[in-house]
């Protein structure tokens, strides 16, 4: 139930945030932000080889503990990726309700990575010595 609440809030916030302005940013800063976002996307789903893709954060039947890619760098580089990508859009047209659903969907990563670890731990008795080789979201910071 809990992976259903976060992936909800994870679709709303995103679809908040793509109809509330245009989905391609101007500045050349916001743009390159969103072209990030979108680069760490595609690695991530490169890295997944697209047949392992799943948005919600149970760990799959089968599943295999992925260290290679981006996930050399950081645990969760497809919330990052959105995070970027939605960060993008926000910056390039900042309303309140665009900043404050950014926020939401800050916050609901954190708790969705958070409960994820938690199942990937359990899953994979090596997670715990990967977590110390990476960072969470951002390299080499968090």
């Amino acid at each position: 139930m809990k992976s259903i609440v976060f992936v909800t809030i994870q679709f709303i916030c995103l679809g908040v945030i793509a109809v509330t302005g245009p989905l391609i940013a101007r500045p050349p800063l916001w743009l390159a932000v969103e072209i990030a976002g979108a680069a760490l996307a595609l690695w991530t789903l490169w890295t997944w080889r697209l047949g392992r893709f799943n948005v919600l954060p149970d760990v799959l039947a089968g599943a295999k503990l992925v260290t290679s890619g981006p996930y050399r760098f950081i645990r969760h580089p497809m919330y990052a990726a959105l995070l970027l990508g939605a960060l993008g859009l926000v910056g390039n047209t900042p309303t309140p309700l665009r900043i404050a659903t950014w926020v939401v969907l800050l916050i609901d990563f954190l708790f969705k990575l958070s409960y994820e670890e938690t199942l990937l731990a359990m899953r994979f008795p090596e997670y715990d010595a990967y977590r110390l080789t990476s960072k969470r979201l951002i390299p080499w910071v968090y």
